[in-house]
């Protein structure tokens, strides 16, 4: 089992390949046969003798503090008050993307820039987002301070970890040539990183792509001397939603009531993540003790102020952000043409 950063890295680098892929329909249904997940589906059910509606919950990877709301929920009875027994899964390398769309779950883990590639056209998948779990996208390029990395332009003439996946090439790309620099001057490296600050410290390679609530924290807690720029800094077009909660097509049709019943208690769950960190963590580490204690505190108080942010509530999607990351997506040919709300729902939000 990949832990800590590793965990990130992987899931991020293999939803990232499936999306980029634009795998057809029944290719990506194929694959969630190997998930190992529920075989519940989306018909109603029940749990054994609980008189509970039996739900799966599939994570992108292995458990974070992106999830801990969920946890929190469960553990602190949430979900069985809204009359719910959600069991939480671990997706396979592929993603939850898959599990959801096969009904195998009715609500998973997915990120924006992964539903790019089956929201629409020909390769649509049966996924809705409907929830933001982080209100703005928190990711960006890292380095050792002594680079000289402080801005999208002074990435050239140095290396990049890359995953080598289009969009995620495109929006370096973007972000370089906006800063006024020369991408075609960027040193790409296919990533063989799983340990940031093992490959920053030691100079494998001079900046990475992280997501900061985790491995930002984590060269914090190292002590790295680093410069770090957020990608929603750059350019407001890459202010996307990273992670979303999604759900089955059919069960958002055929069951709006207990859909709403999940967000709702799901939003309990994340309001004491925001309102209470530490207690949070202590919820995340007893679901997943494998995790390290300091890193999920750090990661769980700089989540506390970005779950909601300076949304209205937790949960909120902005269509007019979510539309202008899928309009530069497809402007730059990654994915087909998508329409405006294509792939989300704020109908569970109000």
């Amino acid at each position: 089992m990949f832990t800590d950063e590793n965990s990130l890295i992987v899931s991020r680098r293999a939803a990232l390949g499936a999306g980029a892929a634009v795998l057809g329909t029944a290719g990506v249904l194929a694959l969630a046969g190997c998930g190992g997940g529920s075989s519940q589906g989306s018909g109603s059910s029940s749990g054994e003798g609980s008189g509970l509606r039996k739900v799966t919950f599939a994570l992108d990877w292995t458990p974070n503090t992106n999830h801990t709301g969920v946890y929190v929920a469960a553990e602190r009875g949430y979900y069985k008050e809204a009359g719910l027994e959600v069991e939480i899964v671990q997706a396979p390398e592929n993603g939850a993307d898959a599990l959801v769309a096969a009904g195998d779950a009715e609500f998973g883990v997915s990120f924006q820039d992964t539903m790019a590639a089956y929201v629409s056209g020909d390769d649509k998948l049966p996924v809705t987002a409907i929830a933001a779990i982080i209100q703005h996208n928190t990711s960006g390029i890292i380095s050792m301070k002594d680079k000289g990395i402080t801005s999208p332009a002074k990435m050239a003439g140095h290396t990049y970890a890359t995953w080598e996946m289009p969009i995620e090439q495109g929006v370096i790309e973007r972000c370089v040539e906006t800063d006024g620099g020369d991408f075609s001057q960027v040193e790409m490296i296919p990533s063989t990183v799983t340990d940031e600050v093992t490959a920053l410290s030691t100079d494998q390679v001079d900046s990475i792509w992280i997501y900061w609530a985790w491995a930002g924290e984590k060269c914090k807690l190292a002590g790295l001397d680093t410069n770090y720029f957020a990608f929603a800094d750059i350019d407001s077009v890459f202010d996307y939603y990273t992670p979303v909660i999604i759900a089955n097509d059919d069960v958002i049709k055929q069951d709006a009531d207990m859909v709403q019943a999940f967000v709702d208690a799901t939003r309990r769950g994340y309001e004491d993540c925001i309102a209470d960190p530490e207690g949070a963590a202590e919820i995340l580490l007893k679901a997943a003790p494998e995790l390290e204690k300091e890193l999920v505190v750090a990661s769980q108080t700089y989540l506390a102020e970005q779950y909601q942010a300076d949304a209205e509530a937790w949960g909120v999607i902005d269509q007019d952000r979510w539309d202008a990351f899928f309009e530069w997506v497809g402007d730059q040919g990654f994915a087909d043409a998508i329409e405006p709300g294509a792939g989300m729902t704020d109908q569970f939000l109000s």
